[in-house]
Order: structure tokens, then sequence, then C-alpha cells
């Protein structure tokens, strides 16, 4: 075969990538801080830090803790700002020849609205990617991503104000994730992020007090891949709009296996902290995977799981 044929580039909800892969929120910074580790203008696209309406100062250290085949964050989303990232992060990133993804965080409608609202008209942004995990402050604290009434509500309000893209990140937290799926599928999204992390802990047998000072963290890495795969095969199976998955992807066998379950592209996250190289390797061995499969492209594996009548 020849490899000149061969190829990785995607369309994910109308941003045009060179590769499937891309960073996952919150494990790539604003990209500046992997440049002197990564060929930015080789990733498919770089999805930032999530950005809110004001800067947030994050959650009390201790804030990341390892655990048995991945890790528990709880950063709390410390970001710049919006204004912040549009004037200071977002310059340098549109130095480079590759789609910026702006991940959009907030605790209300109006906090969301006012971020994808600045971003909207900001050059060198490629798309948006909504956090649905975040707390609902008008609703008690419950998640977007929990429910699909809000979910709805929630993707409605952002896609009346933005042209640009939109990627909404599902929460593995909740009862149905296919439900919230086409939630969001209806209410304009273009695309899908699955999963976003799961809700666990720690807790210090010696003090009896939790590993956190949130007490509660994100668990991400190796350990949450088996879910990851189910639940994006699930959505696939749901949807018709494209899925990025993502959830414990070290390797190109890792990437590849979420191909097959249904993604059309992955992000690499826990594994830029181990490897900061990992998205480099992933691309690479994508690449070798599709030529020993024989295959001219990465749409060929897209939802080509093989299962027993």
């Amino acid at each position: 075969m020849d490899t000149t044929d061969l190829s990785l580039s995607v369309n994910i909800g109308g941003i045009r990538m060179r590769n499937p892969v891309m960073t996952a929120s919150g494990t790539f910074g604003y990209g500046s801080e992997y440049a002197d580790f990564v060929d930015l203008n080789r990733l498919g696209a770089v999805v930032v830090k999530g950005v809110t309406s004001v800067p947030w100062p994050g959650n009390p250290m201790q804030r990341i803790m390892e655990t048995p085949s991945g890790m528990l964050n709880a950063i709390g989303l410390q970001n710049v700002g919006v204004d912040g990232f549009i004037s200071e992060k977002l310059p340098y990133l549109r130095e480079f020849d590759v789609p910026v993804i702006v991940n959009v965080c907030g605790k209300t409608v109006e906090e969301y609205l006012t971020v994808v609202e600045k971003l909207n008209t900001a050059d060198g942004v490629a798309g948006v990617e909504l956090n649905i995990s975040c707390p609902n402050l008008e609703c008690g604290g419950m998640s977007f991503g929990v429910d699909a009434t809000l979910a709805h509500q929630l993707v409605t309000e952002v896609r009346s104000k933005t042209h640009l893209p939109l990627l909404v990140k599902l929460s593995p937290n909740a009862t149905d994730i296919t439900v919230i799926a086409r939630a969001v599928e209806d209410a304009g999204a273009d695309a899908l992020s699955a999963i976003n992390t799961l809700l666990g802990m720690a807790i210090d047998a010696e003090t009896r007090k939790p590993e956190l000072a949130n007490v509660t963290g994100g668990l991400s890495g190796p350990a949450i891949k088996p879910v990851a795969l189910r639940l994006v095969w699930e959505v696939y199976k749901s949807v018709s709009i494209p899925i990025v998955g993502m959830g414990g992807i070290m390797t190109a066998t890792d990437a590849v296996e979420f191909f097959i379950a249904g993604a059309s592209a992955v992000a690499v996250g826990t594994a830029n902290f181990v490897n900061p190289q990992a998205s480099m390797e992933v691309v690479k061995g994508i690449h070798a995977y599709l030529k020993r499969a024989n295959m001219k492209s990465v749409k060929e594996l897209i939802g080509s799981l093989k299962v027993d009548s």
C-alpha cells in the first residue's frame, strides 16, 4: 500500500483537523506550557483549559493525587477568565497552524453566554467545547450534565449566541448518558466529547481525613478507560453527530479502540502528565496501525466494532 494515500484528516463538527488527536481540556494548559515538548502544529487541535466569565482561583490545596492507574484532581477550574484568555493566551496560539478549541465553563446560563459571546468575535478560536459538568447554582448545584432538560436549555441558549462549531462535553455521572447526548444533539450541538472525569474520592486511613481539600475530585487515567469506551459506544449508537473519545488514552492502541467504539477523534489527557510527548506518539501509532491494517483513512475504523449477533 502506498502510505502517501493514507489520510488521518477528520472533520469534527465543522472543525477540519489534519489528524484526529486532540489534547483534553485541563491537561494541556493554554498550549504554551507544552510547546517545548510538543510541536503544536502536528496536533489535530489544541483544547485549552476551561475558561470562565471572570478569573477563578480554583480550590485550595491539596488538589491532585495519584491513584491506582489514574489520578484524582480537584483543581476547581482555575483560570485567567475569558478577557485574560483573549488578551494574554490567544495571541500566542494564533502563531500556530492548529485549530484552537476553548473549553467553556460556568455556574449559570448567563456565565456561559458571556464567555461564548466574547469568544465568538475573538480571532483564532476554531470552536467551543461546552463543559456541562459544572454545578448549576440556579438549580441548587445540580450539574447541567446530569439533567437532560438543563443540558438542552443550556445548549439551546449557547447555540443561539455563537456561529462557532459547538462541542458538548458529556458527564459520565449521568444516570443514562445517551439521554443527555440526544438532548444536546437536539439542541444544536455539532459534536460531543465523551467523557469527562468520574467523580471519586480518596481517604487517608491514618488521619481519617480526605486526601483532597475539596473532599471529592475527578478521576481520570487508565482506570476509567473501560467505562469511557462503553459510554462512547453507547453514545455512538444513539446520535448522528461526531464523538471525540477520551478517558485513559495512553497509547495509539487505546486511541484505536475508541475509534472502533465509535469515536471520530480522540483527546489525550492524563497521559500528558506522565509523558509530555504522548499525543505525538499516539499520532504516529495511529498512522502505523492504519498501514498495518491496509486502511487508507482513519474513517474506516470509526464504529467498526464487531459484535456477534
